[in-house]
């Protein structure tokens, strides 16, 4: 008897939209990342935040992270469509979060979304979802 399809049963993360490396001199990262290895720059963004895209996948040079943990450890972004509905199907799974989903930032065309968590050794990992703005009618 084949099982009726489930989206929650058959929900996984697969794709990653950003990756974090902590650093402690946002300038002198940037430059690194800009002018030597020639890493498209994208936008810098406050506190101690900037963005380059490698490809499509956003690569984030973040100075709290790095204030944070004394291991330097990066952090994987998973993308979703749908945040809120990741967010409570790995809970009904037993994720423990840290935080639920909460607003980064408001681009013009579309707003941010994330909530972070661990995995069973301790590494950061996140949830980030891309939130179209719905347009004035």
């Amino acid at each position: 008897m084949v099982e009726p399809y489930n989206k929650e049963r058959s929900f996984g993360l697969s794709a990653i939209g950003q990756i974090a490396l902590p650093v402690r001199d946002l300038r002198r990262a940037v430059a690194y990342y800009r002018e030597l290895l020639r890493v498209p720059f994208l936008f810098e963004a406050p506190p101690g935040l900037a963005f380059f895209d490698c490809a499509g996948i956003r690569l984030m040079l973040d100075t709290t992270t790095a204030q944070k943990t004394a291991s330097g450890g990066s952090i994987l972004y998973y993308r979703v469509e749908d945040i809120a509905f990741a967010y409570n199907t790995l809970k009904s799974r037993g994720i423990e979060f840290e935080d639920a989903p909460h607003l980064i930032h408001k681009f013009p065309d579309h707003e941010l979304w994330m909530c972070f968590f661990r995995d069973s050794e301790g590494n950061n990992l996140a949830l980030m979802s891309q939130i179209k703005q719905r347009s004035a009618s």
